[in-house]
């Protein structure tokens, strides 16, 4: 996984709100975006999934998956702002041999986290990223 700084901040961005944005790709390889729930389980970040949802069809032909936090606004004063996060990497069945009809669970094995925020003062976005293989890499961007 990620440094653990970084994690942790990804972890609290994604637990302000139970409600967060999924992206699957289709068979015809366009996107799908979906509402979903995340769990931050002792073995991983896990999504559960309905039973007949298209999304599992999805993962199971292709496990590549991204995930963004709600983001809230922060009204008059930007700076108010905590940001938003990003996961991005391959999601794998945890129960592949679940009954018909039963809900479905993928633990996601990130490949990329990124934090976006406005920075101090209120002049630049702070983006923070980590690539799997690589470590936390800081970018300002006016």
């Amino acid at each position: 996984m990620c440094e653990p700084d970084l994690a942790e901040r990804v972890r609290e961005l994604f637990t302000v709100h139970k409600h967060h944005t999924m992206a699957t790709l289709r068979k015809d390889g366009s996107p799908r975006i979906s509402g979903t729930e995340i769990e931050f389980a002792e073995v991983g970040l896990v999504l559960g999934m309905m039973s007949g949802a298209l999304r599992v069809a999805d993962l199971r032909r292709d496990p590549r998956v991204a995930l963004h936090s709600c983001t809230a606004d922060p009204g008059g004063d930007p700076t108010a702002w905590r940001g938003d996060a990003k996961i991005s990497g391959t999601a794998s069945e945890v129960d592949k041999y679940a009954e018909p009809g039963d809900s479905h669970r993928f633990l996601v094995a990130p490949s990329e986290v990124v934090i976006t925020r406005v920075g101090t003062p209120a002049d630049h976005l702070v983006i923070e990223t980590w690539h799997q293989g690589e470590g936390v890499r800081r970018i300002e961007r006016r």
